[in-house]
């Protein structure tokens, strides 16, 4: 007699339970870390098996892929919790050509036999797509979602209910889907533009999304414990509200809060910037008062916009690109300007670099600027500790009006974002303490940030730096030339 295997799941809690019942084409849960996603989309999936009918030879047959972002993550989390809570329904293979897999076979009650093989593959570059070409499955396993691209999802979603067909036993998928689940993600992811753009106007009917309860909550300026946190009978006493010490802001917003956010993967340039103190909602500009450009160059051209308004200078707006030459640039950008800063006076400061043409083109990039009627003058240098001055001393000063020096309008959400540290030091993989690059990365985040130093520093922003500086070399040399 073979061994009887019993699995009982009850989801714990009512956000899980929705989604472990849902049978849309596309079901996605986001929730913060040990509240049971990944649990539940596994015994999700042994009910779609179960629920596939037969074939004339009493298989209930399907297949499915299970996709994250990297191999290393892949084995070792989403492969590992799967087959370690099925490991006795199936037989794990790794090895050859194919990709890892996972293939189970069992018998029901009624005595049909599920017959289901789970693939492994990673994907996290658009690129990556071709490797699902060919594939014919069931449903998809988007493990993790916000780590993979929009391309990966696309292709995806063109590649379930392939399998079983009416060749194969004269059946056909009783359900096809992708199921997927994920920590929070940020507010410039597809996956936001999804969960709070586009489903809530009506745009995507076949798509459903589950937000778990994060498993603290911010009371008072102090996160504490969520009661409505999903799966607390489950986890150890303090899971979340004791063991919160020592992360960062960032990382407990997103991965414990289940809030909208990225996490800190760096040093950020501009510590000095808080987006609770700093970020402000959208303001007109005064049509009396001239509208300061900031200027960075290159093949991602990007432009800040600011008005002194106050006492503080205001981040309005910014213009960025991407592979865009000056040319091409420089009458997009006034367009822009026109049509959203009617009236308005401009003056622009950039790169100084930016006034000497390349070896390919004959003008340079301020030069483009002008000829098509946008203003910019060069800054008088390009010294980094002058230009990060003239952002760090604004936002760490108070105006007349009685608010930092320096505020950024939630429309200008690149700069935003790059100043909470996405414009960062990039953290060496080293063992010990933590170990940053010298220079910045440049990325999407660095130019425009990168834009807005030069545009303040034109209006003389960061010169007391340069002034400190310059009295203390000078009281060395007096010092120097005093002891002889």
């Amino acid at each position: 007699m073979g061994v009887t295997h019993r699995y009982i799941f009850n989801p714990p809690g009512p956000t899980l339970r929705a989604f472990y019942y849902d049978r849309s084409p596309v079901s996605i849960i986001t929730g913060p870390l040990g509240s049971a996603k990944t649990t539940t989309v596994c015994y999700r999936q042994l009910e779609m098996m179960k629920e596939q009918a037969p074939n004339r030879h009493g298989i209930r047959p399907t297949r499915s892929i299970a996709i994250r972002n990297t191999y290393g993550e892949l084995l070792s989390t989403t492969a590992k919790d799967f087959t370690t809570i099925f490991e006795p329904l199936g037989v794990f293979k790794q090895g050859g050509k194919e990709p890892p897999s996972f293939r189970m076979r069992f018998k029901l009650k009624d005595g049909t036999v599920v017959d289901h093989e789970m693939w492994f593959i990673a994907l996290d570059r658009p690129q990556h797509v071709k490797k699902l070409r060919g594939h014919q499955v069931t449903w998809f396993w988007l493990s993790e979602v916000k780590e993979l691209p929009k391309d990966v999802i696309d292709m995806a979603d063109y590649r379930h209910g392939r399998f079983p067909s009416m060749q194969l036993g004269e059946v056909l998928p009783t359900y096809s889907c992708m199921l997927g689940d994920t920590n929070q993600c940020d507010e410039d992811h597809w996956l936001y533009d999804f969960q709070e753009i586009q489903k809530p106007a009506g745009e995507l009917p076949d798509w459903e999304f589950f937000v778990q309860p994060g498993g603290v909550i911010k009371r008072s300026g102090k996160w504490v414990l969520n009661e409505l946190a999903e799966n607390l009978v489950n986890l150890p006493a303090g899971y979340y509200d004791k063991r919160i010490q020592g992360k960062r802001e960032s990382w407990i917003k997103v991965n414990l809060g289940n809030q909208y956010g990225f996490v800190m993967d760096g040093k950020p340039v501009h510590p000095e910037y808080s987006d609770a103190v700093h970020c402000v909602d959208n303001m007109d500009y005064l049509p009396n008062e001239t509208i300061v450009l900031g200027f960075d160059f290159g093949r991602t051209p990007a432009c800040a916009i600011l008005q002194m308004i106050g006492g503080s200078w205001y981040c309005l707006d910014e213009f960025v690109s991407v592979n865009m030459s000056a040319a091409k640039f420089a009458p997009h950008l006034l367009k822009y300007l026109n049509r959203n800063y009617p009236g308005a006076g401009f003056i622009g400061w950039g790169d100084p670099a930016g006034a000497h043409p390349g070896e390919v083109v004959e003008h340079s990039a301020i030069e483009t600027l002008q000829a098509n009627g946008v203003p910019c003058e060069p800054c008088e240098t390009q010294d980094v500790l002058q230009r990060r001055a003239a952002v760090s001393n604004p936002l760490t000063e108070l105006g007349m009006n009685g608010k930092p020096r320096l505020m950024i309008c939630k429309k200008a959400k690149t700069i935003r974002k790059g100043l909470a540290g996405k414009f960062c030091y990039r953290r060496l993989q080293v063992a010990g303490d933590e170990k940053y690059m010298d220079v910045p990365d440049k990325n999407a985040w660095s130019h425009p940030v990168e834009a807005l130093e030069y545009g303040l520093m034109g209006e003389g922003e960061g010169l007391e730096m340069v002034l400190d500086q310059n009295e203390k070399n000078n009281t060395y040399e007096e010092r120097k030339s005093s002891v002889y």
